[in-house]
């Protein structure tokens, strides 16, 4: 195996890829990172990050899926070029759509002795199969309607005919001798073609193309000039390069990216936590937090750097920087973007992140009146700092629209003290809030707070406890004096004489 190459030009090359995802489930996480690099690679060198849907699988095809697939791109900050809702100079582009191109290739490769059309019903490789598995030799295809006479063929063909079968396509494997494939990361690997799969199906009888055939075709015709896919995808990378060239194609470079694992050592998978896009959202990321982790799962720019927007990722890729070794995948590690990403976020930008967030726990209506986004703009940077995630916020807010209504006793009480100097905490605090509060700092407020504790013997902690919980139904609390201010201190004393009456009853 050789070292990395890097012997292309962007300034000479147009560079041109694509994300071409199956849509049979909802968008996994790590198909979100091998469409950000691919988007990251085209944008760095004003290139074309083009969709394609490969959709042959029709059994399997989710109309859902592919809903989702647009609207997690869309989400994630990665807009396409060209795709199957824009158009462009290669549409159309969802496979379903082109049958016809991939029927005249294979032909073309049958007339050119690349391939054949094999006629075997699924009974007689069944059987071809069990014979294999009890004389334990290897399993695959037997290659029996690649020696066929004309003549032989003729009475096969007929005998289709006649069953109301259509025969498959298969490629012609070469016979002896090896493939050599090339990858940016990986360097130069061998294979010897003896040790490929035996003649695998290109066209199905049904007329739509094994993924091998299709992206062959479609990378070609829409001038893919890199192929940025997870390392899953290599085994299957000989077959192709073998594939292009008998079509006389020019093969694409190869860029396969560094696998995503789980903390065990294994693929990632549900049992390590979520691992569909929509389930990431639902939990609470955004989408710099998550793009911005995901980005540093098998590249980095530099042993320090960590936090990047997306803008940045577009100007500092490239494929040198990329690792060959798989990528550990940690939530908690994630969670670390994620908390950052909120603290970056401008308070805009934040405030509609969470407007969905907090209509769904009922806080906010839909319309969000002008008083909750007014609210809602004040408390933002009280709670900011607090938040990990985006549904963090209903819990860190739901005091500001739904008063608490009843409380634990002793969470009123400070430590070392007694329910007594709750009382006076809360009768001090009544006093406190004046119709002139909201016209002080915060500052200001706090200092009258501690010297007015210290008047009655209470530290400036046994006097804030008590009001906290009065107002905000809990011991933890955003800052107290900016929480006071956002609430007015007709609600705050409100809450505070009811709290009164509870600790009295």
């Amino acid at each position: 195996m050789g070292g990395p190459s890097f012997q292309y030009n962007p300034t000479l090359m147009n560079i041109r890829v694509r994300y071409a995802p199956s849509p049979t489930g909802l968008q996994h996480i790590g198909g979100l990172r091998t469409a950000l690099f691919n988007y990251l690679f085209a944008k760095a060198n004003a290139g074309q990050f083009y969709l394609r849907i490969e959709d042959t699988d029709q059994g399997r095809y989710n109309a859902e899926a592919e809903a989702d697939l647009y609207d997690s791109l869309r989400w994630a900050g990665l807009e396409w070029d060209e795709g199957p809702d824009k158009g462009g100079p290669f549409a159309p582009y969802t496979q379903s759509q082109r049958l016809d191109l991939y029927k005249t290739h294979a032909r073309a490769l049958i007339d050119a002795g690349h391939a054949y059309e094999c006629y075997c019903t699924p009974a007689r490789l069944d059987a071809v199969r069990k014979e294999q598995e009890q004389a334990k030799l290897p399993l695959g295809y037997d290659r029996h309607c690649r020696h066929l006479s004309e003549s032989q063929r003729a009475v096969e063909r007929s005998r289709a005919a006649y069953d109301d079968r259509e025969p498959v396509v298969r490629f012609a494997m070469p016979l002896d001798g090896e493939t050599q494939i090339q990858d940016e990361i990986l360097g130069t690997m061998t294979k010897n073609n003896a040790d490929l799969p035996v003649d695998p199906v290109l066209l199905k009888s049904d007329g739509f193309p094994t993924y091998h055939l299709a992206h062959v075709v479609d990378d070609h015709a829409m001038q893919t000039s890199h192929v940025l896919r997870a390392q899953e995808w290599l085994p299957s990378a000989f077959l192709h390069t073998l594939l292009f060239r008998a079509s006389g194609f020019e093969v694409p470079r190869y860029v396969h990216l560094p696998l995503i694992l789980g903390q065990d050592g294994q693929k990632l998978s549900k049992r390590h936590g979520a691992t569909s896009v929509r389930q990431f959202r639902d939990d609470g990321y955004t989408a710099e937090g998550l793009i911005n982790y995901l980005a540093l799962l098998g590249w980095s720019y530099d042993d320090s750097r960590e936090f990047f927007t997306l803008k940045e990722l577009e100007e500092t890729f490239s494929l040198e920087k990329l690792s060959k070794s798989p990528a550990v995948f940690d939530y908690k590690k994630l969670e670390h973007f994620n908390g950052h990403a909120i603290r970056e976020r401008s308070l805009e930008g934040l405030e509609a992140d969470l407007f969905p967030v907090l209509q769904s726990a009922g806080l906010l209506k839909d319309p969000v009146s002008d008083e909750d986004r007014s609210t809602l703009r004040a408390m933002l940077p009280l709670i900011r700092e607090r938040l990990k995630f985006l549904k963090d916020a209903p819990e860190a807010l739901r005091f500001v629209w739904q008063a608490p209504t009843t409380w634990a006793r002793e969470d009123f009480v400070p430590k070392k003290l007694d329910e007594a100097a709750s009382r006076l905490g809360l009768s001090l605090a009544l006093e406190l809030l004046d119709d002139h509060y909201s016209q002080r700092s915060d500052e200001e407020n706090e200092a009258r707070f501690r010297a007015k504790g210290e008047e009655h013997g209470l530290k400036l902690g046994d006097l804030m406890q008590p009001l906290r919980v009065a107002v905000t139904g809990t011991k933890v609390s955003p800052p107290m004096f900016g929480t006071l201010r956002v609430l007015g201190a007709v609600e705050a004393r409100k809450r505070i004489e009811r709290a009164q009456v509870f600790l009295a009853s």
